[in-house]
């Protein structure tokens, strides 16, 4: 029997996967689709959560990696991976709404890390998330994740990352120490 984690493949992605990405990453965020699954922002920022030129850019940095992940051939999940010194930056995770909640999340935050440390050799993976987020907080909790306290200001007004339905949004960093 194929598991999920047999099931995935993880490549580079591509200027031919630019379009394919932006619509994976607003539907697991942003709008009805996303409230498919649990990790929407729908009702706490409206607008885009990435574009074309945002996707393309990761995807060009000579210290990053944006990982499309399959299953069957078709694209279920991305995240960027961002070499900075001893850690590596995470971010970019999406996974399609209708296959969230069945581990995919898990088994791909694992194989990042694992790369991350073998790739770069680095010791710690950061993140943000927007500190409102409480669910998803915990659920990075439970993979090993620690809040640090440590806030940066949500970009009001550039609505290249959204619209904002609230005023008290900013991202706080989370750190993990890779083995």
């Amino acid at each position: 029997m194929e598991t999920a984690a047999t099931a995935l493949t993880f490549r580079d992605a591509t200027d031919a996967d630019v379009d394919e990405l932006v619509t994976l990453i607003e539907s697991a965020y942003r709008g009805d689709d996303s409230r498919a699954g649990w990790t929407t922002e729908a009702d706490i920022l409206e607008g885009q959560r990435t574009d074309p030129e945002g996707v393309r850019a990761v995807i060009k940095s000579p210290d990053s990696r944006l990982m499309r992940v399959e299953r069957d051939g078709r694209m279920v999940a991305c995240c960027q991976l961002e070499h900075r010194g001893e850690s590596a930056y995470f971010g970019m995770f999406a996974v399609s709404p209708l296959l969230q909640g069945a581990g995919l999340g898990k088994l791909i935050i694992a194989e990042a890390e694992r790369q991350a440390r073998e790739d770069w050799g680095v010791r710690q993976m950061q993140m943000t998330v927007i500190s409102v987020r409480d669910d998803l907080i915990a659920w990075y909790e439970r993979r090993g994740y620690r809040r640090t306290g440590r806030m940066t200001p949500f970009p009001y007004g550039d609505e290249r990352f959204g619209v904002p339905q609230r005023d008290d949004l900013q991202f706080e960093l989370l750190v993990k120490e890779l083995a």
